[in-house]
């Protein structure tokens, strides 16, 4: 899929070896009969900017950004809409008029990943981690009204998102066990490509609904442990898929005949499938 007419789209992370986002965005853009390509770029902080005005001189209709990018990006771009400036994070940059726009789909990902747990309304929930996925789950559990609890190695940077975002408190890791959530989200990096957790199994409750945004491996040492502790789960692949169908119907609606909700309804079947 490479010729003039050729919509170029593509996601910027550091490393890029983990993702899944181009074999998923490929399946939708053949799903949608959309003509258009989706490339990773693996690109160290230090290069971003440059690479930033190298996308823009490509012409790239929309970028997923992902890790470590999602923060820095806010002052990369032309525009950041209401939510992703809430959130402090952008995981989403769409080219709209000729002007670069950043928003968040990260917190609708999360939300329709958890509820294939059921509803996400109330109850106590517990993010561990405060990066820009952090930001982006404490802004929806927060609106869908959950007590939001941020764990972090670092309390500080806990203590600042919950200041941000209007969640309940913050604490270190070790407190998991003492709060004894409904809900409990990993947005660190720790489980990526090694089997290891950031909480001990013990702290888990059996009763709580445990996802984890790393999604390779698939099934993370913190989903096996709540799996034996009698948990419910709900893999990182899913978070994933989700928020990337948020992405394509950002850039879509402006084709001159956009996909329509039926066709979009089939398209996160596809992602899953492309996912492995």
């Amino acid at each position: 899929m490479s010729n003039g007419s050729t919509i170029q789209c593509g996601i910027v992370l550091h490393p890029a070896g983990h993702t899944r986002s181009p074999a998923m965005h490929r399946a939708a853009y053949r799903a949608l009969g959309i003509d258009a390509d989706y490339k990773a770029y693996d690109v160290p902080p230090t290069e971003l900017k440059a690479a930033v005005r190298r996308f823009r001189n490509e012409g790239l209709r929309q970028l997923s950004v992902s890790l470590p990018h999602k923060e820095v990006m806010l002052s990369l771009v032309d525009e950041v809409d209401p939510v992703a400036r809430k959130i402090g994070a952008i995981n989403t940059v769409t080219l709209v008029a000729d002007r670069w726009v950043g928003t968040n789909t990260d917190w609708l990902g999360a939300l329709q990943a958890l509820e294939r747990r059921g509803a996400v309304d109330g109850g106590r929930a517990v993010v561990l981690g405060a990066g820009g996925t952090a930001r982006a789950l404490v802004y929806g559990l927060c609106r869908r009204g959950c007590e939001v609890f941020v764990l972090n190695r670092t309390r500080s940077r806990a203590e600042s998102l919950v200041e941000d975002l209007g969640a309940a408190a913050a604490g270190d890791l070790n407190e998991l066990a003492a709060l004894a959530p409904d809900i409990i989200v990993n947005t660190t990096t720790v489980g990526l490509n090694e089997m290891e957790s950031p909480v001990t199994a013990a702290a888990i409750p059996k009763s709580a609904v445990v996802m984890d945004a790393v999604y390779a491996p698939e099934r993370t040492q913190f989903l096996l442990d709540a799996e034996t502790r009698g948990a419910q789960v709900v893999g990182g692949k899913w978070m994933l898929v989700y928020q990337a169908a948020e992405q394509l119907r950002l850039w879509t609606a402006q084709l001159e005949n956009p996909p329509s909700e039926e066709e979009f309804g089939k398209v996160t079947g596809v992602m899953a499938e492309a996912f492995g």
